[in-house]
């Protein structure tokens, strides 16, 4: 029998069902849930990332939700040291793993590892923080762009932390991130995996996500991140601009009007939704399903289980 261990994958785009489905598939098979999305990790962000409700929360067990502030770094790397360590003790209890979400950076790294491009020489990241601080990050994401193109396309502007990574591994090694990343092919997994990835037509995703913003408004998105600026957390940390975190600080702070903000963030919002696709159907592994097909999904779920002796 293969000892790896199973672990059912469903990904996709915001806005599309992901949480929805994860429990439906989660609550037939006797699973709990890991979530893939790097925004429900932290606390107090509720809102303005759609966390499961308590309801939904009460059905079936979730990790890697709620588990450190607004202000603590958190990485794709830490994502798949715990995530990892917490599929063990879903398999200790006899139980069976599912991984949802849209962060398909935290699934790779789970599912396959990462690469190690080495330790940086003493000073470089100092600097580029520095240089960032000084200069602010669009220098350096412009530095980006003309050194790894692909690696720029994937990182927001005001994404410091990740511009800083690319360019110091580029400068450790000589060798670009996305290099390194095709190089280390993502190989060996350590699970027996399927992965589900819920796609739609392109206009209906749209009409979800615009939904999803008008929804998150009427909850009281505007009052989460009052609450969070009152509690000092700065608008320039990482988890602050964030999609929807950056727009909603403009708007409580009077720099833009509401009008303005929704439209902007509906609009950044669904270049996201792109972007994350672009991403997940480079993965030749996906089955692609539709977020209504909830007995395929079952089916499909239930082959595999059965297939690999669970």
């Amino acid at each position: 029998m293969n000892q790896k261990p199973s672990l059912i994958v469903i990904c996709g785009p915001t806005g599309i069902g992901k949480t929805s489905a994860g429990i439906e598939a989660a609550e037939t098979f006797g699973g709990e849930i890991i979530s893939a999305d790097s925004m429900q990790i932290y606390k107090r962000m509720d809102i303005g990332t759609a966390k499961p409700t308590r309801e939904e929360r009460a059905r079936i067990s979730h990790h890697m939700i709620d588990i450190i502030e607004p202000d603590e770094e958190f990485s794709a790397a830490k994502f798949a040291l715990t995530a990892g360590e917490i599929t063990e003790r879903i398999r200790e209890r006899g139980r069976i793993s599912f991984l949802v979400g849209g962060t398909g950076l935290y699934i790779k790294a789970l599912v396959h590892g990462l690469f190690h491009p080495g330790i940086s020489p003493s000073g470089i990241r100092s600097r580029l923080k520095h240089e960032a601080e000084t200069d602010g990050p669009g220098a350096l994401y412009k530095r980006l762009l003309e050194s790894d193109r692909e690696a720029a396309d994937k990182i927001h502007p005001n994404d410091t932390f990740r511009i800083i990574r690319a360019l110091e591994v580029y400068e450790t090694t000589g060798m670009t991130i996305s290099e390194h990343h095709k190089k280390h092919a993502f190989s060996g997994n350590r699970f027996n995996v399927l992965k589900i990835g819920l796609t739609t037509e392109r206009e209906d995703l749209y009409k979800r996500i615009e939904k999803r913003v008008d929804l998150m408004i009427e909850a009281g998105f505007a009052e989460e991140v009052k609450r969070l600026l009152e509690m000092n957390y700065a608008a320039s940390l990482k988890s602050m601009q964030s999609i929807g975190y950056r727009h909603m600080v403009e708007y409580v702070t009077g720099r833009i009007p509401l009008d303005e903000m929704v439209r902007t963030l509906k609009q950044d919002t669904r270049r996201f939704a792109k972007r994350q696709m672009t991403w997940f159907n480079a993965d030749p592994e996906i089955v692609w399903l539709k977020p209504d097909q909830v007995n395929d999904i079952k089916m499909l779920v239930g082959s595999f289980l059965k297939a690999t002796g669970k």
